[in-house]
C-alpha cells in the first residue's frame, strides 16, 4: 500500500517460496505492498513446514546446515528482489531484507564479513542487510553504508538505539561521499511496536494507564527523532505490528501508525485485515510533546523504561538465535 500523498509504504513481513510465486505477486500487482522483510523466525516456519523446500533439502542433504540454510534463503531473497525490481527502479522502494546470523550480534568484524558476503552472493541492489541494533551492530551499519550496501537496522526498542543507528548511518554516508561514489544506499530503522503492549498491558491496567498504547507512543517518539534528523534515504519502519489475541483489530498497529515518510512491515493476516478495512484515513502523528507526557506518567508510576528496553532487546535477540538454532538442527 503506497499512500503517495504521505509517502507511506506497506511491506510484507513474510517470505515463502510458493507464496512468492502467487500471493506475493498479486499483492504487488494490486499495489498493496511495496517490499518484504524476513528474519530467522520467518525462515524457520518456511523451511521446516512448507513442502516447497522438500526436494531442494534432499538435494542439499549432507552439506553443512548453515550452508543449506543460506542456499534456501538466498534463492528466496533473490526471487523476491527480482519480483520487486520494477518498483525499486521506479521508486525509492521495492526492497527485501535478509538478516545476518543472529549469533554474530556482539561481533562487529564477523557481522561485517558475513553481511558483505551475503550481499555479494545475493547480487541484487534492492536487498537490505538486516543488522541487530547492538554496539557491534552500529559499527557494522556504518561500514555497510560506507560500502554502499543498504541496511535494515533491526530490533530497535529504545530512542538511544535509534540515535546510535542514525549516528552510524550519518558517519557511513560521510565516508561514502569521500569516495566520490555518486550512488547512495537506502536504510530503514525498524522500530518494534506490539511487544511493549504484550509485555506491559497488565501492569499498566493496574495503574489505570490506557492499555495497547505504549507501543504506539514509543514508536512515535522514535519516528519524530528520525524525521527531525532528516537523513536522506533513511526512513522509519514500524515492525512487530502483528496482534496477539482478540482484544484488538488485526490491523490496529497499521492504521494507528500511518505516518508520513514511514513504512510498516506486517504479517499476512495483518495486511489482509487492513485491505478489508482500508478506508481508514491517515491521522497526524501523536506529537512529540504528547509522547513525552506519556513517558512522564510512566515515570511517576515507577515504570522503568530503560529496564523494559533492555529486556525486550535481549528477548528479541534470544528469540532470533533460538529460531536460527532450530533451523540448523533440523537441517543437519
Amino acid at each position: 500500500m503506497f499512500l503517495e500523498d504521505i509517502n507511506f509504504s506497506l511491506w510484507c513481513d513474510f517470505i515463502e517460496r510458493d507464496f512468492l510465486d502467487d500471493g506475493f505477486r498479486k499483492l504487488l500487482e494490486d499495489k498493496i505492498i511495496n517490499g518484504a522483510t524476513s528474519n530467522p523466525a520467518i525462515f524457520k516456519s518456511a523451511f521446516l513446514n512448507s513442502p516447497a523446500y522438500k526436494d531442494e533439502k534432499k538435494q542439499l542433504k549432507g552439506k553443512d546446515p548453515k550452508e543449506i540454510y543460506e542456499e534456501l534463503a538466498i534463492y528466496d531473497i533473490q526471487k523476491a528482489a527480482d519480483i520487486l525490481k520494477p518498483l525499486y527502479e521506479k521508486e525509492d522502494d521495492g526492497f527485501v531484507s535478509i538478516e545476518v546470523d543472529p549469533n554474530l550480534c556482539d561481533d562487529a568484524p564477523g557481522t561485517i564479513k558475513e553481511a558483505k558476503r551475503l550481499y555479494e552472493k545475493i547480487g541484487k541492489d534492492n536487498v537490505m542487510i538486516k543488522i541487530p541494533a547492538t554496539k557491534a551492530g552500529f559499527e557494522a551499519m556504518e561500514e555497510l553504508i560506507a560500502s554502499n550496501i543498504c541496511v535494515n537496522a533491526t530490533l530497535i526498542f529504545s530512542p538511544k538505539q535509534a540515535k546510535c543507528c542514525l549516528d552510524a548511518f550519518e558517519k557511513g554516508f560521510k565516508r561514502l561521499e569521500e569516495t566520490k561514489d555518486k550512488r547512495q544506499p537506502s536504510a530503514v530503522i525498524s522500530v518494534f511496536v506490539s511487544r511493549f503492549d504484550r509485555k506491559l498491558n497488565e501492569k499498566l491496567f493496574e495503574r489505570n494507564i490506557r492499555s495497547n498504547l505504549l507501543g504506539i507512543i514509543n514508536a512515535t517518539y522514535i519516528y519524530h527523532m528520525i524525521e527531525s534528523r532528516a537523513l536522506s534515504k533513511v526512513r522509519c519502519l514500524f515492525a512487530s505490528t502483528g496482534v496477539k489475541g482478540d482484544d484488538l483489530s488485526k490491523d490496529y498497529y497499521i492504521r494507528n501508525l500511518l505516518y508520513k515518510n514511514s513504512i510498516n512491515t506486517a504479517p499476512l493476516e495483518t495486511i489482509e485485515a487492513y485491505i478489508e478495512n482500508k478506508n481508514y484515513e491517515p491521522k497526524a502523528p501523536i506529537s512529540k510533546a504528547q509522547t513525552e507526557e506519556f513517558f512522564e506518567v510512566l515515570k511517576i508510576q515507577k515504570i522503568d523504561m530503560q529496564e523494559v528496553y533492555d529486556e525486550l532487546l535481549q528477548e528479541g535477540i534470544n528469540a532470533f538465535k533460538e529460531a536460527f538454532s532450530q533451523i540448523l538442527n533440523e537441517l543437519s
